[in-house]
């Protein structure tokens, strides 16, 4: 049984290699889904929330407002960490618990995808980190175009994270995702090959 970290930065497209690792065969801890998972109504990181940024942090129907919490967080540095203080302690949790649950059902290879593996300081806890990498200037435009955000808005959730090349100086293992998606599968496939072997 293996574990290994998946990271990338935003718009690296770390979500198509995962799926692309999932139809392989390996089991996905997807930490984006945690993160959801930890803000559900009810849920106490979710008062906190409420109570930290305000209660205009909610939709009418008491889900979190994951557009406007963003735009707080992302231009407010304090108010980022303050943010994280609340969930990475949660969602830590959560993954431990699904790995727990992966290896007791006998999986081979368990995958966890985390954006921010190495700004958390999580890597040491894996075999190895596979990035998903993809320029900067082409984050900036797959970002401005994917989630319709002006440059500006672009450039303060790039800032938020580690650049892209000093995660491809951290990682064990490179899939470069800035050309065509044949490409991306190509590069998996070779790297399945190599270093799972199944």
């Amino acid at each position: 049984m293996r574990l290994i970290g998946l990271t990338g930065g935003i718009a690296t497209g770390k979500s198509e290699v995962a799926r692309m690792l999932a139809a392989r065969g390996a089991t996905i801890i997807d930490a984006d889904e945690l993160a959801r998972e930890v803000v559900r109504p009810g849920q106490p990181a979710l008062a906190q929330i409420v109570e930290r940024f305000g209660a205009e942090m909610l939709n009418a129907d008491g889900t979190l407002d994951r557009t406007r919490l963003a735009q707080v967080v992302f231009a407010h540095p304090q108010a980022r960490r303050q943010l994280e203080h609340i969930t990475h302690a949660r969602i830590g949790e959560l993954i431990q618990q699904r790995i727990a649950a992966a290896f007791a059902h006998d999986a081979h290879l368990v995958v966890v995808d985390i954006p921010l593996l190495f700004e958390s300081r999580r890597d040491d806890v894996f075999e190895g980190t596979l990035l998903v990498y993809a320029p900067r200037d082409v984050q900036l435009q797959r970002l401005m175009s994917r989630d319709g955000l002006s440059r500006e808005d672009a450039e303060q959730r790039l800032e938020a994270q580690l650049p892209i090349e000093e995660k491809r100086s951290k990682a064990t293992w490179v899939i470069d995702n800035s050309g065509e998606l044949a490409d991306t599968e190509q590069q998996l496939a070779a790297w399945w090959a190599e270093e799972i072997g199944t």
